[in-house]
């Protein structure tokens, strides 16, 4: 089996111009967001994968490479423009040649992994597996509408969605799907539409499974999403992944399940709330408070400051500022002449400077 991670546009909902760079690169728990879909793969004993990359290609190949820091063999096939998954799965024909493969959007999280995708293949001997999950807002997703394990309808983006089961972006399929997506033509929004692919491979007859999942899974196409989901992942980590590296000086507090990354300090009168984490050479100072549900990256100096459910990345820095549901970018520096009365929201994009 060989697996397909789509990273770089494909239809991504956040857009570029908030963030430098790639998407699909964004830290959640500080790791980026590409790097679960293919531990994921590898978890499942895939090894051979092909990264689709799309228009936003910055900073994958190089934090990527070979895919050996992953136990994978992985390759690079240009889509360029999104001109949808199917046509992402045209353009890495000859790649997956007769193989079956396992197809993961980069910009998904799920935590039960996709061995259960694997497992409900080879139990069902089928043509295509997907999964499924309730959604509050199903005219954003594609839909699949079941009566019993019997599946009745799958569309992309219904107007007036027939039933709240979004089809996440992990797809499990047999070769029979290349002649179906070989023959499909574009939807009416231009795209060559997988949910088009499914539906017409079980019309012609094939087997598809819709696997209801365990676990939480998140989209993560706007800003609250990464936020949910880094909360998701920090409070579902196991107690092995929050090592303490660094220095906690005597007078500082650390509660509950904290990572403190190389070279990193909490002083004194400083306080770590969990689940956290923090990268490598971070300064939290004192008068300074962080978390829970909250991931700072490295090289980020945190002064007199309040930071809770919030992202921070790389080389940030912040003075006197109280954030919640934050997502700031690399580079950042906030600050204020005195402490805000009341906590602040902010989204801020990389080497941004807010004075308040």
């Amino acid at each position: 089996m060989k697996g397909l991670i789509l990273a770089g546009g494909h239809g991504t909902r956040l857009r570029p111009l908030t963030f430098t760079g790639n998407k699909h690169m964004i830290p959640i728990a500080n790791q980026p967001i590409l790097f679960y879909g293919l531990k994921h793969l590898a978890t499942a004993g895939i090894r051979d994968v092909a990264v689709i990359l799309g228009p936003i290609q910055e900073g994958i190949r190089e934090t990527i490479g070979d895919g050996s820091e992953f136990g994978l063999s992985i390759s690079y096939i240009v889509q360029g423009e999104p001109k949808g998954l199917a046509h992402a799965v045209r353009c890495a024909r000859d790649f997956l040649a007769e193989e079956p493969f396992l197809m993961y959007l980069g910009d998904n999280l799920l935590q039960s992994g996709v061995g259960p995708f694997c497992r409900r293949y080879e139990k069902d001997n089928s043509d295509a597996v997907v999964g499924a999950t309730p959604v509050l807002h199903p005219e954003s997703y594609g839909i699949v509408e079941l009566d019993g394990d019997r599946i009745v309808s799958i569309e992309e983006k219904p107007r007036h969605p027939r039933s709240n089961l979004a089809l996440i972006g992990v797809y499990l399929f047999s070769p029979r799907i290349h002649p179906v997506v070989a023959a499909l033509s574009p939807s009416k929004r231009g795209e060559l539409e997988i949910t088009d692919a499914i539906w017409n491979l079980w019309k012609a007859g094939g087997k598809v499974s819709v696997l209801t999942l365990d676990g939480w899974w998140k989209d993560t196409g706007h800003p609250d999403d990464l936020l949910e989901a880094n909360e998701l992942v920090l409070r579902t980590m196991p107690a092995e992944s929050f090592s303490q590296q660094g220095r906690v000086d005597p007078g500082a507090v650390v509660e509950g399940p904290v990572g403190i990354g190389p070279e990193s300090v909490v002083e004194s009168g400083a306080r770590i709330i969990g689940p956290a984490i923090l990268g490598a050479g971070v300064r939290i100072g004192p008068g300074s408070e962080v978390g829970p549900n909250t991931a700072i990256g490295n090289r980020v100096s945190v002064d007199r400051s309040s930071v809770r459910r919030s992202i921070v990345l790389e080389g940030a820095r912040l003075e006197q500022v109280s954030l919640v549901n934050s997502l700031v970018g690399r580079g950042v520096e906030i600050r204020s002449a005195s402490r805000p009365p009341r906590d602040i929201t902010l989204t801020i994009g990389d080497s941004s400077r807010v004075l308040l």
